[in-house]
């Protein structure tokens, strides 16, 4: 009798563990999947444009670049622009997906604090006050700033503004999540209106400038930029991974959590800073990128599910994904029709409402399809 339940133990075991790498491994594949196809997408979009590049030349020129025509295109007008998508991507994917377990809200996004209007007053304040004279454009003039940091600094410290009113909110009355959330809308109405009211009071040139920076674009970074942005993603991800197990508790509510041994308040305001600490960044230097961080989290827990081991990264991925294919369709897919690129933050928006509402649907019938069953 007891070899009879020692050998079902075992049985049991082995097809829990094997239940268990199956799970495991579906989400890896998912993974591994969608970094295959972002390394595709890379080099299609850089063989995109007027280059007759093969993809052995640019590979080639990839790995051991040098003086040649066709190496700088590659290495000062393309990559710059790829490797920006896919790491403002993957800051606002995995930004959205924390912002959303920490404020248990579905409709969260990394501009939930108010951060995206914040930062668009601090670069109007900046365009407004400290632009010395124009420039030309294809369809307009716009200001010139003597110094280029001076614009992504300013709105980087307004963003800053919004994430410490909301932590002091936390601090006085311990807020809970609905209240950061109305919180957040209260202060992106009062930056709203402050940005509304530095348009209405400069000339042409500055309203020009001003409008173009909220657009979102990819146009505006250097390889410096970039390098400082994924340098601080690299330690947001570091301290997101950390906590991932946290994350992973507060999905099943704040009690459980408690009882799980989770400090709820400190996992909270070290989400929303760290979150919104790479939001800043992300938008002080390109503009306002919206959507990535709301779909990109959805798309990945309606294909893997809730697990934070897997949609941390999933969600930076995906997010890396949503933006390069965006950045692709801005930059080709409309030089035909306008002869010139699009911001890329048109393109998300364009798309990002209508991609968002089809992930509610789908939702939904499944939810009606669970319950009819």
């Amino acid at each position: 009798m007891a070899e009879e339940q020692g050998a079902i133990t075992k049985d049991m075991a082995k097809g829990t563990l094997s239940g268990y790498l199956a799970y495991s491994r579906r989400k890896v594949m998912f993974l591994l999947g969608i970094v295959a196809l972002l390394v595709a997408l890379c080099l299609f979009s850089i063989r995109l444009g007027d280059t007759n590049l093969s993809y052995a030349q640019i590979v080639s020129y990839l790995f051991h670049p040098n003086d040649s025509w066709d190496s700088t295109v590659i290495w000062k007008n393309r990559m710059p622009r790829i490797v920006a998508a896919i790491a403002e991507g993957a800051a606002l994917g995995v930004a959205g997906a924390v912002m959303q377990a920490i404020l248990r809200n579905p409709m969260a996004s990394p501009f939930t604090l108010g951060i995206s209007n914040a930062a668009a007053c601090g670069a109007a304040f900046a365009i407004l006050m400290f632009s010395g004279g124009t420039i030309v454009g294809s369809f307009n003039a716009y200001a010139v700033v003597s110094d280029e940091f001076l614009v992504p600094f300013m709105a980087f410290v307004f963003s800053l503004i919004s994430v410490a009113v909301t932590l002091l909110l936390i601090k006085l009355i311990d807020a809970s999540p609905m209240m950061i959330v109305l919180s957040g809308m209260a202060l992106s109405s009062v930056f709203s209106a402050v940005l509304a009211f530095t348009q209405y009071i400069a000339n042409e040139t500055a309203m020009s400038s001003i409008v173009y920076w909220q657009f979102g674009s990819l146009d505006k970074l250097s390889w410096n930029n970039i390098c400082v942005i994924i340098a601080v993603l690299v330690l947001v991800t570091v301290y997101f991974l950390y906590r991932m197990w946290d994350y992973n508790a507060l999905e099943a509510g704040d009690e459980v959590a408690k009882g799980l041994g989770v400090n709820i308040n400190r996992v909270r305001i070290g989400g929303l800073v760290a979150s919104s600490l790479i939001t800043a960044v992300v938008i002080s230097f390109t503009g306002i990128i919206g959507f990535i961080g709301l779909i990109a989290p959805h798309m990945v827990k309606r294909l893997i599910g809730n697990d934070f081991r897997y949609l941390l990264p999933g969600s930076m991925l995906m997010g890396a994904l949503v933006l390069l294919i965006s950045n692709i369709i801005a930059t080709y897919g409309f030089s035909a029709l306008i002869s010139t690129t699009l911001p890329v933050g048109i393109i998300t928006s364009a798309f990002g409402g209508p991609l968002f509402l089809a992930i509610l649907i789908a939702g939904h019938r499944r939810r009606g399809v669970g319950c009819s069953q």
